[in-house]
C-alpha cells in the first residue's frame, strides 16, 4: 500500500490546507530515541511467523533494520536511547482492560514476563547505557518513570520508533506532543500488523501531533548535533 500522501482526495487536501494542518514543528536540540516494544512477540522470526500469534510479520523486521541504524547513530553522538517492553504477568492478573478488550494470549511467544516473546529482539538488543522500561499500557509514559528520565536529561525532542503504529506508537506520540516535546516519527522505523492502520495512524499523527519523516532525515539531524560522551548526563545549555 502506498503511503497516505498518495491516498487522500483533493477534497481532503483542501481541508488540510484550509485548516493549516500538518505543519512541520521540526527538531529540537536535545533529543532522545524511544524504541517501543521491539520484542520477539511483535516480529516473530524473519519469514516465519506461524508460532507468533501477535507478530506484525516481515514489516516488523524491515523496521528493526531502520531502528538499528538510528540507535547506532544516537549512541555514536551521545543521544540517550530508551527501550520499552510490554510485559504482563503469566496469569494475566495485571492485564486490566487489555484482557477485556483484546484477550490475553498464551504461550512462550507472546508478552509474558520471563518468556522469549517478551524479550527485545537480539538484532537491536539494548547496549550499556541504554535504559529499558517495562510497561503495561499503550503509552510509554503511563505508569512508567520515562518522563522523570527525560526531565533529568533536559530532553526536548523524542524520536519515536517501534510498534505498533496504531497502538503504542500512536498513544506515546500523542502524549509526547501533549508534554510539548518535538515529536518525530521516522516512518520506516515504525510498524503495524495492518497496513491500513499503519497509514491512517501516520496520517493522523502527522496532521496534529508529530512530524512523520524518513530515516535519512533523522540520521542527518543526528549527524549535525554536537557530539556528547555521556548520554546519561543532561545536555549543556
Amino acid at each position: 500500500m502506498s503511503d497516505w500522501k498518495a491516498m487522500i482526495s483533493d477534497a481532503d487536501r483542501a481541508i488540510l490546507e484550509k485548516g493549516s494542518w500538518g505543519r512541520r514543528a521540526g527538531f529540537g536540540v536535545r533529543p532522545a530515541l524511544i524504541v517501543i516494544d521491539a520484542q520477539n512477540y511483535m516480529v516473530g522470526r524473519p519469514g516465519d511467523h506461524g508460532d507468533y500469534p501477535l507478530s506484525c510479520g516481515d514489516v516488523g523486521w524491515d523496521a528493526v533494520e531502520h531502528i538499528g541504524r538510528i540507535a547506532a547513530a544516537c549512541r555514536e553522538n551521545g543521544v540517550p536511547v530508551f527501550y520499552t517492553r510490554f510485559v504482563l504477568a503469566k496469569d494475566g492478573s495485571d492485564a486490566g482492560m487489555f484482557d477485556r478488550k483484546i484477550g490475553v494470549a498464551r504461550g512462550e511467544n507472546v508478552y509474558f514476563a520471563g518468556t522469549h516473546g517478551a524479550e527485545i529482539v537480539a538484532e537491536i538488543t539494548p547496549e550499556p547505557g541504554d535504559v529499558v522500561i517495562d510497561k503495561k499500557k499503550p503509552s510509554c509514559f503511563f505508569g512508567t518513570p520515562l518522563q522523570a528520565y527525560l526531565n533529568d536529561r533536559q530532553i526536548d525532542t523524542l524520536i519515536i520508533t517501534g510498534g505498533s503504529t496504531a497502538n503504542c506508537v500512536r498513544a506515546t506520540a500523542v502524549e509526547s506532543s501533549s508534554f510539548n516535546y518535538f515529536t518525530v516519527l521516522p516512518r520506516e522505523a515504525v510498524f503495524d500488523r495492518i497496513p491500513l492502520s499503519h497509514e491512517v495512524s501516520l496520517f493522523d499523527l502527522d496532521r496534529g501531533f508529530a512530524d512523520v519523516v524518513t530515516t535519512a532525515e533523522v540520521l542527518d539531524y543526528l549527524a549535525r548535533l554536537p557530539r556528547r560522551n555521556d548520554p546519561s548526563e543532561p545536555f549543556p545549555d
